[in-house]
């Protein structure tokens, strides 16, 4: 499973995209500047492999948005989690074809 270790901290996410990958689910966190109230949000998005996120089709994608703060990677992490949890067969074919 993804663990909170395996994501970077808050003001790297302020600079820059974070991807990474588990057993075959893709993923990158994003600050996405207009959230929720003109706040600053963080965008979750998973998809399969073995693609990087720019040439995934969008069809393929999945997003989620949670707060910018280390309460929202929490959320986006265990968001991930379930995910893969609800699928582990199509995530782990998907590795597979890397």
């Amino acid at each position: 499973m993804i663990e909170r270790k395996d994501v970077l901290s808050l003001p790297y996410l302020k600079k820059a995209d974070f991807s990474g990958s588990y057993e075959g689910l893709r993923f990158r966190f994003r600050k996405a500047e207009n959230g929720e109230g003109g706040q600053p949000a963080l965008e979750v998005a998973a998809w399969e492999g073995p693609y990087c996120y720019d040439v995934t089709p969008e069809g393929k994608k999945q997003r989620t948005e949670v707060s910018f703060s280390e309460e929202g990677i929490v959320q986006g992490i265990a968001w991930l989690n379930g995910i893969w949890e609800a699928e582990p067969e199509r995530w782990k074919a998907a590795k597979g074809a890397w």
